[in-house]
């Protein structure tokens, strides 16, 4: 078995050495350098879909993902900066505006990832017009429901079901903000019979977009690290 090379590369001027095939998020957070994010969930694809992790490299014009991309011999990364910090301003404003994201009336309120970002950001308010669409929210499953308004896109929950559930009961339909997360054939959630209701996708969700029925909102907690565990307990198996 061929032994994986070691690189060594600069995060924020530290000195660090990692494995090859590793990406920047996953070897700033081995040596405890934050780099926000909201669509990335430990034993899932990456897929940069949040585009909060954005990071500067030393030599090249733009920007890119942490999450997917991976180092490189003497690469320097620079992960907080006030471009940086200006550029998750505003995704996070443009997740805020095309969506109805109303903290106080959601069932997340409290202990939401976007909530919590907004925080992190030191945001006070959005930057861009609110859009204010109508949104469906699906209650016909018997145990969770999903409220459009309040997605953000991540593909998480498309992820969870396809990844470690092997449902692929979710996808994405449609370009830019007339994206939707759909079951199935497009048909209400009740009616995917391909659905297991093993609510992985709930779990995942960064959001109230997916919530369980008969909760209160202090019990709407959302529990990720099982991803990881399942993936490590199924590649120890195999």
């Amino acid at each position: 078995m061929a032994t994986k090379q070691v690189k060594t590369l600069k995060i924020d001027g530290m000195d660090i050495s990692s494995i090859q095939g590793s990406s920047i998020l996953e070897v700033a957070r081995e040596h405890d350098i934050y780099i926000p994010t909201l669509c990335f969930v430990e034993g899932l694809c990456a897929v940069g879909s949040c585009r909060l992790c954005l990071v500067e490299i030393e030599g090249s014009g733009k920007l890119l993902p942490a999450c997917t991309t991976q180092i490189y011999e003497g690469m320097s990364v620079i992960t907080n900066s006030e471009k940086l910090l200006k550029y998750r301003q505003m995704i996070l404003s443009l997740m805020f505006a095309e969506r109805n994201h109303t903290c106080a009336v959601c069932v997340s309120n409290g202990h939401c990832d976007l909530q919590a970002m907004l925080q992190i950001l030191h945001m006070d308010h959005i930057k861009v017009p609110y859009m204010f669409p109508r949104l469906k929210v699906d209650a016909t499953h018997d145990r969770f429901v999903m409220d459009h308004n309040r997605c953000i896109l991540c593909s998480a929950c498309v992820r969870v079901c396809d990844e470690i559930e092997g449902a692929h009961t979710k996808d994405i339909e449609g370009r830019g903000i007339k994206s939707n997360i759909i079951t199935d054939f497009a048909q209400n959630w009740g009616d995917a019979s391909s659905c297991t209701t093993c609510g992985k996708c709930v779990q995942v969700c960064p959001t109230g977009a997916l919530s369980e029925k008969g909760k209160a909102v202090s019990e709407q907690l959302k529990r990720r690290s099982f991803v990881s565990y399942l993936k490590s307990m199924r590649e120890d198996v195999l």
